[in-house]
């Protein structure tokens, strides 16, 4: 009976908790509910059909979800609801839609988006390091809005270079194709030249010889390098944007509504932001 009743206080203190968090964060909430349950389902579906490694997919992406509650607890940094929402879905449209359910190859911009969306969100987490640090006491050299944003584009270009690194090293080591191949067309190349000189000269590729084999793909292989490019020439874009948006958020203060629902900041600071606001709608509310 007393191990009941234990297990019941558990249980009743597990509701309790969940009905808290929904009644104060019902979006946040309902994201984790329905994108959790539909990788627990996927990951039933793919055990039965004996697709191990989307499994592991699986396990992995309900591990990612975690991140953002553990930056919060552990390193007390408060993630705004918008921004970790955002990092949810990307990681689920990584994951499960780009992996699983083969959307890198039904939709030829699905990996550029996701490169966009990542230069971007890496852009905000470079702002908020910058914007924690300069707040800090400890944090002896106080960054200017401008270097600043310079380096929260550096931080974002370096985790976009980073992940091509990590792409190389799993096609070269572990026989997989994270760099997709690209279809070329026309071949410019000096070493194509009769005469040996420094002049590229164009060729048209029609068609493909493999190990005997015609492939008529309409040109050759390029392995990696142009998928490679691009990836990061997005991921510059988005770097690019943010580093904007973190020049005038670091440069009036964390003034504005959109830009402070982007920006992570040390969990002291954003309750001290809301017992203002709650201040100050209570003078207003005395003044009427």
């Amino acid at each position: 009976m007393p191990n009941n009743k234990k297990k019941n206080k558990r249980l009743g203190r597990f509701f309790r908790r969940i009905k808290i968090s929904f009644k104060k964060h019902p979006y946040l909430f309902m994201t984790y509910f329905i994108l959790r349950l539909l990788v627990i389902a996927i990951m039933v579906t793919q055990f039965f059909n004996g697709a191990y490694d989307s499994v592991f997919l699986c396990l992995l992406t309900l591990f990612l979800f975690t991140l953002p509650s553990f930056v919060e607890k552990r390193l007390k940094i408060d993630v705004p609801n918008t921004l970790e929402i955002m990092i949810l879905l990307f990681i689920f449209a990584a994951e499960i839609l780009g992996e699983i359910r083969e959307y890198y190859i039904i939709y030829s911009y699905w990996d550029t988006m996701l490169h966009t969306v990542n230069g971007f969100l890496c852009g905000a987490i470079g702002i908020a390091l910058i914007d924690i640090l300069n707040r800090s006491d400890r944090f002896v050299f106080r960054l200017s809005p401008f270097f600043g944003a310079m380096v929260a584009f550096c931080f974002s270009m370096t985790i976009g270079v980073l992940w091509e690194f990590f792409e190389f090293a799993m096609d070269t080591f572990f026989q997989m194709d994270m760099q997709k191949d690209t279809i070329v067309p026309i071949v410019r190349s000096v070493m194509l030249h009769p005469e040996g000189r420094n002049i590229p000269v164009v060729v048209e590729v029609e068609s493909l010889v493999v190990n005997g084999v015609d492939w008529n793909l309409g040109g050759y292989l390029d392995i990696g390098l142009i998928d490679t490019m691009k990836d990061l020439l997005v991921n510059f874009v988005g770097a690019a944007v943010f580093s904007v948006v973190g020049f005038f958020y670091i440069k009036n203060r964390g003034k504005g509504r959109f830009i402070k629902s982007l920006i992570p900041k040390k969990i002291l600071e954003a309750e001290t932001a809301e017992e203002e606001g709650s201040s100050v709608s209570t003078s207003e509310e005395g003044l009427k």
